[in-house]
């Protein structure tokens, strides 16, 4: 059974505070995504950072060795595998509303 709304709302999703950047050192992280971002703004700035890294990645293949670049190239189609999932999801995000968006019209 599929269902067509999640559970809760995909709408009432938000971020909350989740620090990254450690640095080894004996600080804790030196940033946090803030808390608050509607979830479909979330995953789209997380496509975006990801279509960013699949470029960096792709081009630093040209600058390293035989065995840099198959961990490149690794790093590349994970990349491309995360970036779908989030791009699927958005897709998919984007026919809801707009299923909705027809249902309130009529």
């Amino acid at each position: 059974m599929k269902r067509t709304i999640p559970d809760p709302p995909l709408e009432s999703l938000k971020t909350r505070r989740t620090p990254f950047g450690s640095c080894n050192a004996p600080h804790g992280p030196l940033f946090a995504v803030i808390e608050g971002i509607p979830a479909e703004d979330a995953l789209i700035h997380a496509s975006l950072h990801i279509k960013c890294i699949i470029a960096t990645t792709q081009h630093a293949v040209g600058h390293t060795d035989d065995e840099g670049r198959g961990m490149l190239w690794s790093a590349v189609h994970s990349a491309e595998m995360a970036m779908a999932l989030i791009d699927g999801l958005l897709d998919d995000l984007e026919a809801e509303q707009e299923k909705a968006a027809q249902a309130r019209a009529l």
